[in-house]
């Protein structure tokens, strides 16, 4: 049986109440929280100024909606170069995991177990090799300090980041034990690739990215996807895939995700998957 959640950053105009009782009238029972810098329904500053008491506060909200929080995506910067985990500055590196405890704190007290981050990015005056070594770094005490909190930690390989193609996805999965992974096809297929060279990042994914994708849209209407759901739902569902698919559109002006009606588009989506887990 699918399970879907859906992210909160779907639907940025509405308030946070509006948008959790739109979640509920759309039937869905599970919800991603982004944890993110930017303006949303739970900035970041706000939340982790009393991480315990706002994961408490959060918690009785979603339970009164009759939703589970299944990740916290956490981005501390505005976007992915900024405070990125693998910034050359140690000052910025002590700075992000003192954000990530709290970020921990906030997961627990909000009864989440999962938390998804960012795998870093290129630095200028920084060389190939001193930029993966300090990402391995800073994810490796990620993964240990969430498994002392009982919170799996993963990362999302996204357009930009230091981890595009699927074979080098593997090589950083590898090198950090315990390390996990949020799948999100649209970031592979809008550069490009197949989904045939994506399907084997299936079996190290702990939580799922679902939206439309084509070549040169990260983010695209479910009539102009080419993104191999059929293929991708398979390989899910035959390794025993437990958790939630995460119905993602998303509405912002980066990479042009600000083009579709997310209402119809979440629906046309969940309605194909549905479908194809039979």
């Amino acid at each position: 049986m699918v399970r879907f959640s859906c992210a909160n950053y779907t639907f940025p105009l509405l308030t946070r109440a509006q948008m959790l009782q739109l979640l509920r009238l759309l039937e869905i029972e599970a919800i991603d929280l982004g944890l993110f810098a930017r303006p949303t329904h739970f900035p970041l500053a706000e939340m982790l100024q009393e991480p315990r008491s706002s994961g408490l506060a959060m918690r009785r909200q979603l339970q009164a909606c009759g939703l589970t929080p299944v990740d916290v995506f956490l981005q501390i910067g505005e976007e992915p170069a900024q405070f990125s985990v693998n910034d050359p500055d140690s000052r910025v590196r002590r700075q992000n995991r003192e954000v990530f405890t709290k970020a921990l704190d906030f997961c627990s007290s909000l009864g989440c177990n999962h938390i998804t981050g960012l795998p870093g990015v290129w630095h200028e005056m920084v060389s190939p090799q001193d930029a993966v070594r300090l990402a391995r770094e800073e994810t490796a005490w990620r993964v240990a300090t969430g498994r002392q909190a009982g919170i799996t930690y993963a990362v999302e390989a996204h357009v930009g980041s230091i981890i595009t193609a699927p074979e080098v996805v593997l090589q950083f999965l590898d090198a950090i034990p315990g390390l996990t992974l949020t799948l999100d096809y649209g970031h592979f297929i809008a550069s490009g690739l197949d989904s045939q060279q994506v399907h084997p990042l299936t079996a190290r994914a702990s939580h799922i990215h679902v939206r439309g994708g084509s070549p040169g849209q990260l983010q695209a209407r479910m009539a102009e996807n080419t993104i191999d759901f059929a293929g991708m739902v398979q390989r899910l569902e035959s390794r025993g895939y437990a958790g939630y698919y995460c119905l993602e559109y998303v509405w912002d002006k980066w990479q042009g995700c600000d083009r579709a009606d997310n209402i119809s588009e979440t629906l046309l989506l969940r309605g194909q998957l549905e479908r194809l887990a039979g």
